[in-house]
């Protein structure tokens, strides 16, 4: 197994899991990015980090794009005697924007284009299945490793898989971002055993006219992004998320809870304008769908 000496640099984006309706199956890439350089080093490990988190993730082995790259070269045949990594975040961290994936992927593709010949040995579908097993779920890796919308699921095997699909140029995500954060698995925690059948034939009808939506008419969004899984069990935990969302939905808005939050994803229409709705203390993004996914670029200079 042979490294390359040269540095790589890897881009992956932000992603908006669920949509509403589309629980654990699909996910959006957004165009806000974090940018991972990594280099294969004689020995031990050098981390730092910039941007989103800089003040609180670990600068060891236990930073996730580490844990992610040594996955990817396990998988890729050997670990190498020593590491450099540089991460620039931009992706806000425990908001429901996919930070973890996107750090699980980052690492895993960076780990694959450091080893000679590492595409034919850990090919896409090869390094979803190994992120999702990292991640738990497949959702926000497929979205942040194809880009675009995507929908994921899980084979009879146990294998995760997923496709691409196509997305309106005429979708305009906005993304309200609070400054507190949540737990992806607490929030799973507030879920229950079971639902009444009515609500799960009426997210399954859902789910798949918003696949409608998205591709090819956007004007349907509001109806299609409509859910009866997961928000309503999650808005006693997330109050300002919860109440927020009911406020863009009373006034026609698409309008969902982004992951498992506390971060809410809403659809504008060509000419709205939605800042008024801007709870105090939080951010807005109005970030364009990205369609490349993770990308491994050049080096500045």
């Amino acid at each position: 197994m042979a490294f390359r000496g040269a540095p790589v640099r890897v881009r992956v984006p932000a992603t908006s899991a669920n949509l509403g309706p589309g629980f654990d199956a699909l996910g959006l890439a957004l165009a806000l990015y974090d940018d991972v350089v990594v280099r294969v080093a004689d020995e031990g490990l050098y981390v730092d980090v910039a941007g989103e988190g800089a003040d609180s993730v670990p600068r060891t082995r236990r930073h996730l794009v580490v844990r992610a790259l040594q996955a990817g070269f396990d998988a890729l045949g050997g670990q190498p005697r020593g590491l450099e990594v540089v991460c620039a975040n931009r992706i806000p961290h425990g908001r429901g924007l996919g930070s973890s994936a996107a750090a699980i992927v980052a690492g895993l593709t960076a780990a694959r284009a450091l080893v000679l010949g590492g595409e034919d040995l850990l090919d896409d579908a090869a390094l979803l299945a190994l992120a999702a097993e990292l991640e738990g779920h497949p959702d926000n890796v497929a979205a942040c490793l194809l880009g675009g919308l995507t929908l994921a699921w899980t084979s009879s095997d146990g294998t995760a898989r997923a496709v691409r699909l196509p997305v309106s140029p005429a979708l305009r995500p906005v993304v309200f971002v609070p400054s507190s954060t949540s737990s992806t698995a607490k929030a799973r925690r507030a879920l229950p055993e079971t639902v009444p059948h009515a609500d799960a034939a009426r997210n399954a009808g859902r789910a798949a006219l918003l696949v409608h939506a998205l591709a090819a008419d956007p004007e349907l969004l509001f109806t299609a992004t409509e859910d009866r899984l997961h928000q309503q069990y999650r808005a006693t935990a997330q109050p300002r998320t919860a109440g927020l969302v009911e406020a863009l939905r009373a006034d026609g808005v698409a309008a969902v809870v982004s992951g498992a939050g506390p971060s809410v994803l809403a659809f504008a229409g060509p000419a709205d304008d939605l800042s008024s709705y801007l709870p105090r203390g939080w951010s807005v993004e109005v970030p364009a769908v990205d369609r490349g996914g993770a990308e491994q670029l050049a080096l500045a200079g």
